[in-house]
């Protein structure tokens, strides 16, 4: 939980959409409002107080190889399939 009081969060990116438009402390919470709303989309859940690159690194699901894996523009942008998430069709979770 790295020392926070929250441990993680679930953040809701609808489909084709740059920004999250939801971001929850409950599955139960999100998987309703995801239904009520039929959105497609992804649901992640993400570590709170660190960010991916450093969770992924600690994880070892990424391993840094080249300079520019430590550049800002990379980490910035940096996301892992590591993280626990769901795809969601019409409200409903993608098996």
């Amino acid at each position: 939980m790295d020392g926070s009081a929250v441990g993680n969060v679930l953040v809701f990116c609808g489909e084709n959409s740059r920004f999250p438009s939801g971001v929850f402390l409950s599955r139960p919470t999100a998987e309703a409002w995801i239904a009520r709303h039929h959105l497609s989309g992804i649901l992640t859940e993400y570590p709170v107080d660190v960010g991916v690159f450093e969770w992924a690194v600690r994880n070892g699901t990424f391993v840094p190889k080249r300079p520019e894996h430590h550049s800002a523009e990379f980490i910035g942008g940096f996301t892992s399939a590591s993280l626990e998430h769901t795809h969601f069709l019409n409200g409903a979770a993608v098996p």
